[in-house]
């Protein structure tokens, strides 16, 4: 069975965001451990040596972690749409808002970090999500 939906295209441009950070997490974090001086001699190095670390170094590997949490419901939700035929039209749109507001999410909590405004924004991207979930139910159930 071939699928060719529209919304495979947020699918893989969210996956692609999400290489984007983990190279940006270690073009960040390789420097920092390396000024650091974190021991990765087997024994001796523990994850209380990335306390070492400037929290702003964190925040890309925060992130990073972040789009492996909720981004997979979205991951499920898209790849159901597109396979019971409902990948285009408001669920597009819905996908593209989901995959920009990540992205979003991602540059103010690597950057900028104002913790209840990336929360606003991560609520945003959740109600984005319900809603696809939404559609998708009443297709199925």
């Amino acid at each position: 069975m071939e699928i060719n939906s529209p919304i495979l295209a947020p699918i893989i441009a969210l996956a692609i965001w999400t290489m984007i950070m983990w190279l940006w997490m270690y073009a960040t974090r390789i420097p920092a451990m390396s000024a650091a001086k974190v021991d990765f001699t087997p024994g001796v190095y523990i994850n209380d040596d990335l306390k070492k670390l400037p929290v702003k170094v964190q925040w890309q590997a925060d992130n990073y972690n972040h789009l492996h949490e909720a981004p997979t419901v979205f991951y499920a939700v898209a790849l159901t749409l597109a396979l019971i035929g409902a990948g285009d039209g408001i669920n597009l749109t819905l996908a593209w808002a989901y995959v920009g507001l990540r992205v979003v999410h991602s540059l103010w909590q690597s950057t900028v970090n104002i913790v209840p405004i990336r929360f606003l924004i991560f609520v945003a991207s959740t109600a984005v999500l319900i809603w696809m979930i939404v559609n998708a139910a009443l297709i199925v159930f």
